[in-house]
């Protein structure tokens, strides 16, 4: 990005809510409030982190504001603030090892922190600020040691270089000392040629934010807001105030306003974003990993079915398409950690549509025939989408750890993490944060919490939806200055992160060290080694999550058949079970199913004992049926089981994938396949159709009204009242139904283990007692 900026003043040290109680913006208001006030650039600085880096260059992009990376370092133990920004691509990495390095060998009392010999091996390209009236040499300046402010600042600028190392004056005056700062800092920077920078230290949007934002420092340390002997801004502005306001109050110190302007000039950072870096692959000489795989998928084909040729077509097909992506080593690292678990015992399986990819079936990744069960290898990858395969891979949990502690092992400590997530403020806790901050009664707040109303999966419940939708909340607030003052406070910082946590599945394997991609760190008191990146913006910068998943039935089935080798001497391989086993399917019938996967409780029992499963495909349809929504399927699904003469198509055309479902809607596949077959659509057009449908945004929904009943019409050739009755029966089902491939592997799970119940019921219920103990 270079856009020429005018010399005018650019906000260098602003915090954002990844600064983790300590800053009240979320990113994207953040920004569009810069570019509203007319500013062409804008830095961000988090306190200790760089969480945000990633959403905030993104955002920026979009908005047309020119970004600055950065973040507030700690010095030595003393903790000295030092605002670090990243000029250019390569001090962005840098950057990232900074913090990476404070998070992991600096950490130290609770905080990250860096010492100036690391700041040299890592200074080049990037600029530094002297900080706020915290910082090593303003703190000289406050307690009168003129000589040591001095001898700090020539350190800094040996370290930086002579133009990379500025003098920062704050506009803060209500601060105490801080304009007797300013005035010395001048005088300073007179003195030894450094330049100067105005800065204010931005915590929030707006003046009237500055109770929010105390409240949420009243949150962090665990004050009340009412304690006389506390740490209190609230009289100092550090709103995102305009640049002419700034340099209303800095016209006698010119330059410092002008090198703020010059320092956003300089700064170029260009990331490539979403272009994917795989795990490196250890290839045979002078093989690619296109050729590996195809030899190795051709090679395993037998063990798992005939190589017919529909199946070799499929394969080939399959292949050209990974080939044409450059997926090839992404299917060879999954393989292959995949082949280590079954090869030591560890029960997995595999989650939404990879099970479609016959060539992640035949190398052992998933675990049903997508021939077999008409699963769409484009569901899961074809050749309009943008975005990479998903494998999502779930493991015995109590043996989760031993596969991430492979694949560290094959690919380095300093390639392997697991993702960092953030818990953030949502409504009810707000409230219940603020209240304890205002010191009100525990009852009262809680009483005020649970008028908030749970969302729904997807759509999170906020304040204000709440008190649109609930009459008592809204009662109360309009006659309790109370329950008003906290709820006006709680909707302030609702939605800000409140501290982090790991990822339940997310891992990333870099082809070099990690920190060419994003910041690391460990994870709260602990050694586990996580992003600092959360999954979205660690994808962006160019890794790819990669899922291992802890399932405790996959532990049970793990531990059944360890306990049938001990105690009868059989070895049961789980993954080649007959699927037509009648003793499983009768005791299912006999609504024997505590204990099992996805079948136990009394209403999916009653359920099953009424259809009398004869067939997996049975099983995968109730694991999809059984939820709100298409439950109501269920019964027309059991009287088309018994009696075939129920089953009618609205259109031939439909047989082919509606007909291990008797002619119904179960799978979200059916929806696609449907458009496909009778409105024309190609795969690119049918993922549009199932997000916006999906979505329910009711224009979206009026516009692919529109565009499927036109290509039902033209491609499809059905009659207008086919084409009604066709919409009312994909619309209601469009936003919960059920990826076909996940049902199908989740079918198979729970198919393992009711054969195991079935067969080995002493065995079987022992490893399920273990589990829960």
């Amino acid at each position: 990005m270079s856009l020429r900026l005018a010399m005018s003043f650019t906000h260098l040290h602003v915090h954002s809510h990844y600064s983790l109680l300590d800053g009240l913006p979320q990113i994207k208001p953040l920004v569009k409030a810069a570019k509203e006030r007319g500013f062409s650039a804008l830095a961000l600085t988090d306190s200790g982190a760089m969480y945000g880096a990633m959403e905030f260059y993104e955002t920026c992009l979009a908005e047309g504001v020119k970004p600055i990376i950065g973040f507030e370092a700690y010095i030595t133990e003393q903790f000295f603030p030092l605002i670090l920004l990243a000029e250019n691509y390569a001090g962005y990495k840098n950057l990232m090892k900074l913090c990476s390095e404070a998070h992991t060998r600096g950490f130290w009392n609770d905080r990250p922190r860096l010492d100036k010999e690391t700041l040299a091996q890592y200074h080049e390209h990037i600029i530094a600020l002297s900080g706020d009236i915290r910082g090593e040499v303003p703190h000289c300046l406050k307690e009168g040691k003129l000589a040591e402010a001095k001898q700090a600042a020539a350190i800094y600028q040996e370290i930086f270089g002579a133009n990379n190392f500025y003098l920062e004056l704050q506009d803060h005056p209500a601060i105490p000392g801080q304009m007797e700062v300013n005035t010395k800092m001048i005088q300073l920077a007179r003195d030894t040629g450094i330049p100067l920078v105005v800065t204010r230290d931005v915590h929030y949007l707006n003046r009237e934010d500055a109770e929010a934002q105390d409240t949420l420092t009243c949150i962090r340390e665990g004050w009340k807001v009412e304690e006389m002997k506390r740490e209190d801004y609230r009289q100092v502005d550090r709103s995102l105030n305009t640049a002419e306001d700034i340099e209303s109050r800095f016209r006698h110190v010119r330059e410092a306003i002008e090198n703020t302007g010059e320092i956003a000039e300089r700064v170029k950072i260009e990331i490539k974003l979403n272009q994917w870096h795989f795990a490196r692959i250890v290839l045979p000489a002078g093989r690619t990993a296109d050729q590996v795989l195809r030899e190795q998928t051709f090679a395993s084909v037998g063990k798992y079915l005939p190589l017919t040729s529909e199946t070799e077509g499929r394969l080939n097909y399959e292949l050209s398409i990974i080939e044409k992506k450059g997926y090839a080593p992404y299917f060879l690292c999954v393989a292959d950690y995949v082949q280590y678990a079954k090869a030591h015992g560890i029960v997995e399986t595999t989650r939404g549509s990879a099970a479609g990819s016959l060539v992640s079936y035949v190398l052992g990744i998933t675990t049903v025939d997508p021939i077999r069960f008409k699963l769409p290898f484009e569901r899961f990858l074809n050749p309009y989408r943008p975005s990479p395969p998903d494998i999502d891979t779930d493991f015995a949990d109590d043996r989760r750890e031993e596969m991430i502690a492979y694949v560290t092992q094959k690919y380095g400590p300093d390639k392997v993490a697991q993702i960092i997530t953030f818990g953030t403020m949502a409504a009810r806790a707000s409230v219940r944060d603020v209240g304890r901050a205002l010191g009100l009664a525990y009852s009262f707040c809680d009483q005020v919490a649970k008028l908030i109303p749970f969302g729904a999966q997807g759509f999170p419940m906020t304040i204000l939806r709440a008190l649109g939708e609930e009459p008592d909340l809204k009662k109360l607030y309009a006659t309790n200055s109370d329950v008003r003052r906290l709820l006006d406070l709680a909707q302030k910082v609702e939605g800000c992160a409140r501290h982090t946590s790991i990822h339940a599945a997310g891992v990333v394997i870099s082809p070099t060290p990690l920190t060419d991609f994003t910041p690391i760190q460990h994870e709260v008191g602990g050694k586990r080694l996580i992003t600092q990146y959360e999954m979205h913006a660690v994808e962006a910068a160019g890794l790819l999550k990669m899922d291992f998943l802890g399932i405790r039935n996959l532990s049970i089935l793990g531990k059944a058949v360890e306990i049938v080798a001990k105690t009868v001497g059989e070895q049961v391989d789980i993954y080649s079970l007959p699927l037509d086993d009648q003793a499983t399917f009768a005791m299912l019938t006999r609504g024997e199913t505590m204990g099992t996967f996805q079948l136990g409780g009394s209403g999916m029992t009653r359920w099953l004992k009424e259809l009398k499963p004869t067939t997996v495909d049975d099983i995968m349809a109730m694991v999809a049926l059984f939820r709100p929504g298409p439950m109501e399927s269920i019964p027309e699904y059991i009287r088309r089981k018994h009696n075939p003469d129920l089953i009618i198509y609205l259109d031939p055309r439909m047989k082919k994938h509606l007909e291990a479902s008797f002619g119904l809607l179960v799978y979200q596949d059916d929806v696609l396949l449907t458009a496909i077959e009778l409105a024309g659509y190609n795969w690119e057009e049918a993922d549009k159709f199932r997000k916006a449908i999906g979505k329910k945004i009711p224009a979206e929904m009026e516009k692919q009204k529109i565009k499927f009943a036109q290509g039902c019409r033209t491609h499809g050739r059905l009659s207008e009242d086919q084409i009604k009755t066709l919409w009312h029966l994909i619309e209601p089902f469009a936003a919960y139904g059920f990826n076909k491939a996940h049902a199908a592997s989740y079918g198979m799970i729970a198919y393992q283990t009711a054969y195991m119940k079935a067969h080995y019921p002493v065995q079987y219920m022992t490893a399920v007692l273990q589990a829960e103990a």
